[in-house]
């Protein structure tokens, strides 16, 4: 049997293949966003090559969506962004290239005004502590939130979990092993729901009090 020629290899991908016209217009809806994209991206992964390769990932997979079905090309790109940054964190790629820590710290900046990257904040924050509510047990994620969030002492971790200041390090410390590794418990909607209204209360706020008896109800004593 002879080989295949030319057409008959191409030519499924060339009736997939959209028309040149219909490229540069989907380019001008991706470069129009990708700025914020970008910052959407780096604030879950906090790694500049990550966010590229995520980028780059979002573009390809736009240039073969059917956009005309696509009614808010922003929300889509968003959304396509948000998933698959979460991915690479999840992914065995990333914990070997960068530490799957999510920016806690960038995170709990409250000062944000512009109501976009309000919302792109918001976004980064569901995914992060989505992420951190699946793979850590509750006083880990206590403490690494409070630690990496809003910089809370290892004294007052030790004092809140009712431990002392040698294992409030130790607890932080496998809290940031424990990251790395891929086995994940579900994440109630309620009680995630609960600690994202809780984390940016605190944020906006500086008040911390709410935060503290979402993450620690039984104050410590376990």
């Amino acid at each position: 049997m002879s080989a295949p020629g030319p057409e008959t290899t191409t030519s499924h991908l060339s009736l997939a293949r959209p028309g040149q016209e219909d490229l540069d217009l989907a380019l001008d809806d991706f470069l129009a966003q990708r700025t914020r994209l970008f910052r959407i991206a780096y604030r879950i992964l906090g790694d500049v090559s990550g966010t590229e390769d995520v980028l780059q990932e979002v573009w390809l997979r736009w240039q073969f969506t059917q956009r005309a079905d696509v009614r808010n090309p922003a929300a889509f790109l968003t959304t396509t962004t948000t998933r698959l940054a979460i991915n690479v964190i999840k992914s065995g790629r990333h914990r070997h290239e960068t530490p799957a820590e999510p920016q806690l710290a960038e995170l709990g900046d409250g000062a944000a005004q512009d109501p976009v990257l309000s919302a792109e904040q918001s976004t980064a924050v569901e995914a992060a502590l989505a992420l951190l509510m699946a793979r850590l047990s509750p006083d880990r994620l206590a403490a690494y939130v409070l630690r990496k969030g809003f910089g809370y002492a290892y004294a007052e971790l030790a004092d809140l979990l009712r431990i002392s200041t040698a294992n409030a390090r130790v607890v932080v410390h496998r809290a940031q092993i424990r990251l790395g590794c891929d086995r994940e418990q579900p994440v109630p909607v309620d009680s995630h729901r609960r600690l994202v209204s809780a984390f940016r209360a605190a944020a906006s706020s500086g008040n911390l009090e709410g935060l503290v008896q979402v993450l620690v109800p039984e104050g410590g004593d376990r």
